[in-house]
This record gives structure tokens, sequence and C-alpha cells, in this order.
């Protein structure tokens, strides 16, 4: 069976989007450290763009399930597109600074949060579910290439012609990404109650082993922005790397991600998801020990690296396990109610990355982050264990 042409439509638009968003990844925290070098600081902006998760997430759910969903995908790019636009002018002329920044990554985090929710729903929309996997595969490849390889270093080189470049990239890609989704076709929804926002949650809550991964991606990621929050500081302080070089160290760390998204459907086909799930788990608690330590810019590539695979093979098992297993009259709000869960702590976890680094030193977060994880993994492991009907499913 082949992929239809909506999804490669959808697919094509991801990368587009995804380009753009790379190159803002890089640019916004070169221009912070061009303001400051406190940690605190630098860390505030990540909480910014990751805040809507917390906020949004449920009445995003909703929104997906009570409305077209490639129409609130386009119509939240074409927003997001407004709105890094405005932000190029403000940096282009000089005003950009901390309060400017975090609003940006504010506002463009919502349209994240609503077009992230609608385009996870929609997919088995325009997929049969045996090609779920695959989907989600080539989806995540495209995503790693795009924003975590081809982006950053993009990003890095514009910023270093000129700061406003990198964010009139990303309104240019949000524009033509928005232009691709919109001739998805469209789906009728059911419309449910908007006190309805809450079944989701209800829903994911009474299903053990979804809860379970929830709550696990929930201290992960906790732990992920705890330390990822500073990295440009340790990169650049501690590990004297250039602007430049950022962006290509950080594209080396996607290398990992891309071949995930390559074969980790094959992994998963070969060793079962249950075994995928643990080995991927372990491996990232080893990453981050491993780049809390590393001694030069290619030893914390690597381990970035190796992390961006582990990461990839989750989201793969995790994503569909979601799509298969949830109704799907309720799969935007079950989506929107993992991601409060899974993505609620971001926010504080880059608050306290910032202190941490601050209190302990550069380094310090990325062994925190390892020993947090491995602590939630041993918690978990008992559930996941006995967990074999719903994750076989997959």
């Amino acid at each position: 069976m082949t992929l239809p042409k909506a999804f490669r439509r959808l697919w094509w638009a991801t990368g587009i989007d995804n380009l753009g968003t790379g190159a803002f990844t890089a640019a916004v925290p070169l221009l912070t450290v061009t303001v400051t070098h406190d940690p605190r600081l630098v860390s505030l902006v990540s909480t910014a763009a990751f805040l809507p998760w917390l906020v949004l997430s449920l009445p995003a759910g909703a929104l997906a399930d009570r409305y077209d969903r490639a129409g609130l995908m386009w119509r939240a790019q074409a927003g997001q597109a407004v709105l890094a636009g405005a932000t190029a002018v403000l940096v282009a002329c000089g005003a950009a600074g901390i309060p400017v920044l975090a609003v940006a990554a504010f506002g463009l985090g919502a349209g994240d949060v609503v077009f992230g929710t609608a385009a996870q729903a929609v997919l088995p929309d325009l997929v049969a579910k045996p090609l779920l996997h695959r989907a989600n595969g080539h989806q995540q490849a495209i995503t790693t290439i795009t924003a975590q390889f081809a982006g950053p270093p993009l990003g890095s080189l514009l910023f270093g012609v000129a700061a406003a470049l990198p964010f009139g990239l990303d309104a240019v890609s949000f524009a033509g990404s928005a232009l691709l989704v919109r001739t998805l076709p469209r789906q009728a929804r059911s419309r449910p109650a908007r006190s309805a926002v809450r079944d989701g949650l209800s829903w994911l809550l009474r299903h053990r082993a979804l809860r379970t991964l929830a709550a696990l991606l929930g201290v992960n990621t906790f732990g992920g922005q705890l330390a990822n929050a500073t990295l440009v500081l340790l990169a650049t302080q501690v590990l004297h790397v250039g602007t430049a070089a950022y962006g290509l160290l950080l594209a080396g760390a996607a290398l990992g991600s891309v071949l995930g998204g390559l074969v980790n459907a094959r992994v998963v086909a070969r060793i079962g998801a249950r075994a995928a799930l643990l080995t991927a788990l372990a491996v990232n608690v080893v990453a981050f020990a491993g780049v809390g330590l590393s001694p030069g810019a290619l030893v914390l590539g690597a381990f970035l690296a190796v992390n961006g695979f582990a990461t990839t093979l989750w989201n793969i098992v995790t994503v569909g396990l979601r799509q298969q297993l949830v109704p799907a009259e309720l799969l935007g709000r079950v989506t929107s109610a993992y991601r409060l869960l899974g993505w609620g702590l971001i926010p504080v976890g880059t608050l306290v990355g910032g202190l941490v680094a601050h209190a302990l030193g550069l380094r310090a977060p990325y062994l925190v982050a390892g020993a947090v994880r491995g602590i939630a993994l041993v918690a978990a492991l008992p559930v996941l264990v006995r967990a074999e009907g719903d994750v076989h499913r997959i």
C-alpha cells in the first residue's frame, strides 16, 4: 500500500513549516545571548515558548474534535506567519529585547499547540491504520530533517548575515505551509458539546497504559527542558562553539533523529513495541549524562544524536499507540490531554534549568536531568512490563 496524495501534501507542508521553525529555533537563543548571559533570562524565553502547552492544550483538543482539523491547521499557521513577520521587523529595528522575544515565543507556541494537536488527530483521517507507523515515521523524519538538521545551520548562517533574516524565513515558511494545508480534504465533525473539553482527559486517566506513558513523558520532558534550556550557554561559553558552529552542532545532533525516523518503524517490528519503549528510555538516561560530561563539541553532538534516535523511537511507538487505541471522535481531545500531561511541565523545567545552571554550573542541568529520567524509568517499569495487552497492539 502506498501513502495517499493528501498525506504527501501534509508531508510537504510539515517540511516547509519546520524549515523556518528550525531557523527560528537557532536564531532565538543566539539573539538572546547578545542581550544577556544570565541563564535565568535565557531560560525565560524557552519557558514562554512552551507555556501554551500547559494553558491551551485542552481547549486545542476540543477545537480539533469540534471543527475541521485541516482548517484549524492552516488558520493557526497564517497567524504564526503574521507574528513571525512582525518579530522580524522588530529585530531589524533593534527593538527585540527579552520581552519581545518572550511574547513572540509564546504566540508562536500557541499556534504550535493548535497545529500540532490537529495534525496528529488528522493523520488517521488521511491514512489507513496499517500505514500509520509508516506515515508517523515519515512525518518524524521530515520534521527532524528540516527543524533540526537543515533549519538550525541555515538560521545560524542567516543570523550571521542579518539578525532579522531567520525570523523572516520563519514567516515565509508558515505562509507556504498554510497554503498547502488548505488543500487537504475537509472532514465534517459531529461537534461535541462545549462541556466535553474534559472528556479526553477523563478517557486518558481511565486507560492505565496511556496515562502511565503520559506521566512518564511529563517527567522526561521536564528533565529534557531542564537540560536543554541553557544548551546554548554550555556550547558557547563552556565549549567555545561559535555562532555558525552552534547551528552545525544542532544539525549534527539531528542526524540521530533522522536515522530514527527512517528505521525505527522496522526496529519496532523486529523487537516489539514494549522492548523499543524501554530501550529508548534507558538510552535517553545515558545520553543525557554523556552530554553533561562531554569534553568537547564533537562528543556533545554525538550524545545529542544518540538521544535524538532514542526520542524518535519513543515518539513513533507512543503516537501510533494513541492513534490506534483512542476512538476517532475523541482523538483530538485525548491527544491534547496527553500533551497537557506530557508537556505541561516543560515551562517549569526551563525555569528550573536556568536556576540549576546559575547555581551549579552549565554542565549540571544535563546531569540532573539524566538522574530524574532514570528515577522515572525505574518507577514506571512495573506498569510498562505488565501492560502487554495494550503495548503489543501496535
